[in-house]
């Protein structure tokens, strides 16, 4: 038994944690931002890195900070049932409905869309899915440890990669940083604090955090405190390698503009700028790195989501679950990496809020004497609004205008435009949870109730 880990084992669970949270949309959406915001970068970058790390961040020390088994464990202090449904959906979205699709279209966008003639694009996609999504199943299939050797291969080769390319953007600039476009022209650090929910981390550090917690109990720390201690210094590693990648290809972004033109998604700018300074050669390792990095991730997401709905459904095998979400991948990923990104985005707008408010209430737990009717309260606040963010936010998606929607919505958005703070930025449910969680809290303390969350003993 141990109390404390050393500095080496500190940066090694660090950039494992780095290696989870590090996938397709680390790569595409800072891109995206740095074209699109020009010469707003920095706000929307920091409005970036507020949800892009900072939430993921927080959502790791929640974990550690419960004491819970799991995120169903977790997310039972509000319901049983609330439970299974937050946490299925939850690994729907990381899983087979957008993060594990987008892998295979990322690594196609990055590495191969280049080389293949625009009309045989939509073909090329589909073989290079096929050939993705298969190797995907067959590993899933047969768990093997040459998964871990590549992922521990690519992770330091993917850091060390983009940081060589990023220094040279640094020095040597592709061109000047244009002019923002559309909303970056007005409301630069808003819209970037939207898009880093895109990166779906906040929601994966409620299942990452778990595994980084297993691995620091497995090296001998039992103590609470200290657990908490070492989840958060590696997460402040993890956090650290992702900021500053995420500033660096930002600001490549914006660089390439002028040169480049503005791409639909992030992934040409990366391959465009690999090429430029370093030619084929350039591309060529860029695209192996993306590809195996991208794959790795795709099987950890399959895997995962095969285990935990085995759990829940042990009367279907592990192995029918992985087929199933292959296959739905496979799908998912044939609409193309625009369209992915496009219709992920309701679904977030619905899920973060759920997602945060639930970290909120684990850190605050001791306050109101873990108290469900505090977790229920605050929960279903939040999921009021954020299910008509969600709403709304499809109807835009399938470019239906407000005009066009019907009225009980019209009428409820409106009347949370007019009283809610925020609400137009998609951040309307936070003051109301936060004074919820107050009433609530105080009403909890007082009559002291009979029903509480009974913390797990480690």
């Amino acid at each position: 038994m141990q109390n404390k880990l050393s500095f080496s084992s500190y940066l090694l669970i660090g950039i494992m944690l780095f290696a989870l949270f590090f996938g397709a949309g680390n790569l595409i959406f800072p891109a995206q931002l740095g074209q699109n915001a020009g010469t707003n970068l920095w706000p929307a970058v920091i409005g970036f890195l507020i949800t892009g790390v900072g939430l993921p961040f927080l959502g790791i020390l929640a974990m550690g900070f419960s004491g819970s088994r799991n995120l169903q464990d977790l997310a039972s202090r509000v319901h049983p049932i609330y439970a299974i449904l937050f946490t299925s959906l939850l690994y729907l979205t990381i899983g087979p409905f957008f993060a594990a699709p987008r892998t295979g279209a990322v690594a196609f966008d990055i590495g191969f869309s280049a080389y293949i003639p625009e009309e045989y694009t939509r073909f090329g996609l589909f073989i290079f899915t096929l050939i993705f999504f298969g190797v995907t199943l067959w590993l899933s299939l047969n768990p093997a440890k040459i998964v871990d050797r590549i992922g521990k291969i690519m992770s330091p080769a993917i850091i060390v990669l983009l940081l060589v390319l990023l220094a040279v953007a640094f020095v040597n600039p592709i061109g000047a940083i244009q002019s923002p476009v559309d909303v970056y022209a007005d409301a630069a650090f808003m819209k970037g604090f939207m898009e880093g929910y895109n990166t779906m981390d906040a929601l994966a550090s409620l299942v990452f955090g778990i595994i980084v917690i297993n691995v620091i109990r497995s090296m001998g720390v039992t103590n609470n405190v200290q657990i908490l201690s070492a989840t958060a210094k590696t997460g402040f590693v993890a956090a650290g390698f992702l900021g500053l990648i995420y500033v660096g290809i930002a600001y490549l972004g914006a660089t390439t503009t002028e040169v480049f033109g503005l791409f639909d998604t992030g992934g040409p700018v990366l391959s465009g700028a690999a090429s430029h300074y370093f030619g084929t050669f350039g591309s060529v390792m860029l695209a192996v790195i993306i590809l195996l990095a991208c794959l790795t991730t795709s099987i950890g997401l399959v895997t995962a989501c095969g285990e935990y709905f085995h759990t829940i459904i042990p009367k279907v095998s592990y192995k029918v679950f992985v087929m199933i979400f292959t296959a739905f991948c496979f799908i998912v990923s044939n609409f193309g990496l625009s369209n992915i990104i496009t219709y992920s985005i309701p679904v977030l707008m619905f899920l973060y809020p759920l997602a945060v408010v639930l970290m909120l209430l684990t850190f605050t737990s001791p306050l109101f004497n873990h108290s469900r009717i505090v977790y229920v309260s605050a929960t279903a606040v939040a999921f009021l609004i954020s299910v008509i963010d969600g709403v709304k936010t499809l109807y835009g998606t399938l470019g239906i205008v407000e005009q066009e929607w019907p009225n009980w919505l019209s009428n409820i958005v409106n009347f949370y435009d007019t009283i809610l703070p925020y609400y137009s930025e998609g951040l309307g449910w936070l003051l109301p949870v936060v004074i919820v969680m107050l009433i609530t809290g105080v009403i909890a303390k007082m009559i002291q109730p009979s029903v509480q969350y009974k913390e797990h003993s480690n």
